[in-house]
């Protein structure tokens, strides 16, 4: 089982430091998220003050962008890389899609297929001379001249990792993918009876297997070295979980432990709202259902106890940050665990 660690770096120039520590602890990946800022941009400077570790956005959104656009950011970053680099890529939901990035929404599953389909298409193109003729509903893909074809790569082969919860992604990740995000909002059973066998269905379809497939989810943690910090914690996470479990296409999870009536609940408060008052209805059966609970000494040891045989890759719900006191002991006994 390999640990990572999440960055959010607000300044660029500081982000081939802040990757270089990262690879000092022995991690063995730095993933980069679509958040306030690009996602591909910090991976450029990771990349070259760096040597080891692999280099992912979980996720970047995939849809606004076109998969030639996507095509050429990914080889320039398998490019600079040495192979290292990781295209983790996510669908979004339809209100981000077409209010947010202003793009058409339509069904998520047959257009990300296509969108994978393409980019490999595109590669095959730049790396093998392949004629570039792929035809889909959503994508078609048939110019392709010298000057705009880059060179071929030491390490064309790029990684492809997508994003989900529901059964149609994990079962196309199954299929075309070399690796799935598990979503944090999550419990061990959901992974096990859902997630797992539709990954293992996606892949048989395609005459390949569950170990075909490397599994990685960014986990809730509750630790803390007093009880203040703990309650804190505590009431943080649980806050999380409730605005997970307030939308609509989560419910599955929910449902899969009884816990279906909570989504209309807390699909009412997030309209009253009520956000501060969300936590409130997560219970602490489920908050140990959603996160791993335990000191900070202990943390890691109970994450790798906990997810043996379900996750391949795992790493904590929150950033690293360099500097941080109170995460200190969280990052050297992660480091202990999993890398030394």
């Amino acid at each position: 089982m390999l640990f990572d660690v999440s960055i959010f770096p607000d300044d660029l120039n500081t982000t081939g430091d802040l990757a270089r520590q990262i690879e000092d602890y022995g991690f063995h990946g730095l993933w980069t998220a679509e958040t306030a800022h690009n996602p591909f941009l910090p991976l450029t400077h990771a990349a070259s003050a760096t040597q080891r570790i692999n280099l992912g956005t979980a996720i970047a959104v995939a849809f606004p962008r076109s998969p030639m656009v996507t095509a050429q950011i990914a080889w320039d970053l398998a490019a600079q890389s040495n192979g290292r680099f990781i295209l983790g890529l996510g669908t979004q939901v339809k209100a981000h899609i077409t209010r947010r990035f202003s793009t058409e929404w339509s069904a998520p599953v047959p257009r990300l297929r296509e969108y994978i389909e393409s980019l490999r298409a595109i590669w095959a193109n730049w790396q093998e001379g392949k004629p570039l003729r792929y035809k889909g509903e959503h994508y078609a893909f048939t110019l392709m001249t010298p000057f705009f074809a880059p060179q071929a790569i030491e390490h064309p082969d790029i990684p492809i990792y997508i994003a989900g919860v529901n059964t149609g992604l994990c079962q196309l990740a199954g299929a075309l993918c070399q690796g799935f995000h598990v979503h944090p909002f999550h419990t061990p059973r959901y992974i096990r009876e859902v997630i797992i066998p539709a990954i293992e269905s996606g892949a048989q379809s395609n005459n390949r297997s569950r170990e075909d497939i490397s599994l990685t989810c960014a986990i809730f943690v509750v630790t803390g070295a007093t009880e203040a910090e703990r309650n804190d914690n505590t009431r943080m996470v649980k806050s999380q979980i409730a605005f997970y479990a307030s939308t609509p296409s989560y419910a599955p999870v929910l449902n899969l432990h009884g816990w279906g009536d909570l989504q209309q609940t807390l699909g009412t408060m997030v309209r009253e709202g009520k956000w501060n008052a969300m936590y409130e209805h997560i219970s602490d059966e489920m908050l140990h259902e959603f996160a791993v609970v335990a000191p900070p000494d202990e943390l890691a040891s109970a994450v790798k106890a906990r997810y043996a045989g379900l996750l391949d890759r795992v790493g904590y719900y929150f950033p690293f940050v360099p500097g941080d006191a109170e995460k200190e002991i969280l990052w050297k006994n992660a480091a202990d665990v999993f890398a030394r």
